[in-house]
């Protein structure tokens, strides 16, 4: 069987995770979506709310396992069996950022492969940090995540 897993902070989830998501499922038997704890990060969401953001937004995706981590993202695959590690790439700058840990990973885990995937154009320039810039201002976001996840912006926002 291949697993596949998508890690990410998903602080919170947009259209381009949920479209690389959709396109990973393509490749796999199974495809783990995990909610990682990042200490070196300070998210807006818990990990909870992450979580449910997800659930919410996949539930009609199927082949998709959601789950949350600590640690190094190798050494989870190794423990789960994980073959590929799934990530998404916008632009260059990406592109040296993620080789740089794909070479890491490797090193740790010599039998999972990691396998970029190019976001869509219409995704290029969408990032979480963006995305919760622009709604902490009131901006408009509608086209840039899932309207669940855009509820729950709204929501944590005019709290």
């Amino acid at each position: 069987m291949q697993i596949g897993i998508y890690p990410g902070s998903f602080d919170p989830l947009t259209c381009g995770h949920l479209d690389i998501i959709k396109r990973a499922t393509q490749l796999f038997d199974r495809l783990v979506v995990a909610v990682a704890r990042n200490s070196e990060k300070f998210p807006l969401f818990s990990v909870e709310e992450r979580l449910a953001m997800l659930s919410e937004c996949c539930r009609d995706i199927s082949k998709v396992e959601l789950t949350s981590f600590d640690g190094l993202l190798a050494e989870y695959c190794k423990k789960n069996n994980i073959n590929f590690i799934v990530r998404g790439l916008r632009a260059i700058v990406d592109f040296e950022y993620e080789y740089a840990i794909a070479l890491m990973n490797k090193e740790i885990a010599p039998t999972v492969e990691t396998i970029f995937l190019m976001s869509k154009s219409e995704f290029s320039f969408v990032s979480s940090k963006m995305v919760k810039e622009v709604a902490g201002y009131g901006g408009d976001i509608s086209r840039l995540v899932p309207q669940f996840v855009n509820k729950k912006l709204k929501e944590k926002f005019q709290s």
